[in-house]
């Protein structure tokens, strides 16, 4: 077997062990991938310049995160049904990133419960949050969150109308039998069946989310919990001006890893728009493209305090299961010390706007 020493390495093992429907339900994006691909290519465009003759011998890469300080500037995104990689699912990525000392954000999509995943990580714990017609089962949710000790709200917004995954449809994308949606179960929304025609996650989205959600919900949050609410799928500055109007903790610049509206802008390319737009009110955070620990350096440059990573800890999961997730972000961190290193700089904080060529 090739030794694994990259996120691409993990990818390719990943696939070799995913099943075909699995690999592409994680791998893929929406229409002809355009943002997929920019999410990527938009980190390579950018260039360091690097500074020399600093005293980097001690580097520290902590830093703080709504209250938590965390070992290194790399979160776990967000994402569902990890059971598809590997048997133990969340529980897997959840004892990982607790021993790697940062957070993870449990999808609602999960295949394991928040009971669950809070039980296994001793480490802050995000939950994603999908807002559905049934405002009760909503509402069950971030109770349950609250409850478990998770210490964030994550509400996405940018999922409320489902794309073409073109993927997923000529997939037929499923759960197979046994999985289920752990945290749906008290609403009878825990199976995506089969569909003769379409994804069956397409299906489950259009019929049970709801397509009203708008700003005054953040209030509703507020009056049903008292954990802070950080907006996901943010892209536009006017937008992250509401979000902080509306009493928004902080904010995830997303576009859903380009799996929603294709063409949409590039993640890092609408960092610095947004950034001046909250002008250090809230904490800015950035996912999509995130491969190298360059990607990491660059986005701190460009006014963001932390950002996640999806994928790769799917290919992680898939690859090595608990271990598998723990050498991906061993890799970041590894990959991110050196970047900051050779620009320089010794804590996150000196990580400054100089430091990367104009987007």
């Amino acid at each position: 077997m090739t030794e694994l020493i990259s996120i691409r390495d993990f990818e390719s093992a990943a696939r070799e062990k995913l099943s075909s429907m699995a690999y592409d339900y994680y791998r893929g994006g929406s229409s002809d991938e355009i943002t997929l691909a920019e999410n990527d290519a938009a980190y390579d465009r950018l260039r360091l310049y690097h500074r020399v003759l600093r005293d980097v011998s001690e580097r520290d890469l902590s830093t703080d995160v709504l209250g938590s300080r965390i070992s290194m500037p790399v979160l776990v995104a967000p994402t569902a049904f990890h059971q598809l990689a590997h048997p133990d699912g969340e529980l897997a990525t959840a004892r990982a990133t607790a021993a790697a000392g940062t957070i993870m954000t449990l999808s609602t999509l999960s295949n394991c419960s928040i009971e669950e995943v809070a039980a296994v990580g001793d480490a802050p714990l995000w939950f994603q949050l999908y807002v559905y017609r049934d405002r009760e089962a909503t509402r069950g949710l971030v109770e349950r969150a609250e409850a478990a000790g998770c210490t964030a709200i994550v509400l996405t917004v940018d999922a409320q109308v489902w794309p073409t995954r073109e993927r997923d449809v000529r997939n037929r994308f499923h759960l197979p039998n046994g999985l289920q949606m752990a945290n749906l179960m008290p609403a009878g929304f825990d199976e995506i069946r089969q569909s003769h025609s379409d994804s069956g996650l397409a299906h489950y989205v259009v019929s049970l989310f709801d397509p009203t959600l708008d700003w005054s919900d953040l209030a509703w949050l507020a009056e049903i919990s008292s954990l802070p609410v950080v907006i996901k799928g943010i892209v536009h500055p006017d937008d992250a001006s509401l979000a902080v109007e509306h009493g928004a903790a902080g904010i995830i610049v997303s576009n859903h890893g380009g799996r929603q509206l294709d063409t949409s802008v590039a993640t890092i390319e609408a960092l610095p728009a947004v950034a001046e737009a909250v002008d250090g009110r809230i904490p800015i955070l950035v996912d999509g493209g995130v491969r190298r620990g360059t990607d990491v350096l660059k986005a701190l440059a460009l006014g963001a305090k932390a950002v996640l990573v999806g994928r790769p800890i799917l290919w992680g999961l898939a690859a090595n299961g608990e271990e598998g997730v723990g050498e991906v972000l061993e890799i970041l961190r590894k990959e991110f010390d050196v970047a900051l290193g050779l620009c320089g700089c010794r804590r996150c904080d000196e990580v400054d706007r100089g430091l990367v060529a104009d987007v």
